[in-house]
């Protein structure tokens, strides 16, 4: 049996606050954080759910690594 992803309750509490905001992302940004916190406690590639803010920190890092 696949393991439960670590952060599944805090991406289905954003689906929920943003269903419930008329999608304004903006007024979620306390469950988004909270997601962004779960993400940070557990290695990459742990949660399929996380890969998102993955690859954002990933393509952040190569923007400040790319010379101007």
């Amino acid at each position: 049996m696949p393991q439960k992803d670590p952060c599944q309750k805090q991406a289905c509490e954003i689906q929920k606050c943003l269903q419930a905001n008329n999608y304004m992302e903006s007024k979620c940004q306390a469950v988004i954080e909270e997601l962004r916190k779960c993400c940070a406690r557990y290695p990459k590639g742990r949660s399929l759910i996380c890969s998102g803010f993955e690859k954002e920190e990933e393509e952040k890092q190569t923007l400040k690594c790319t010379p101007q």
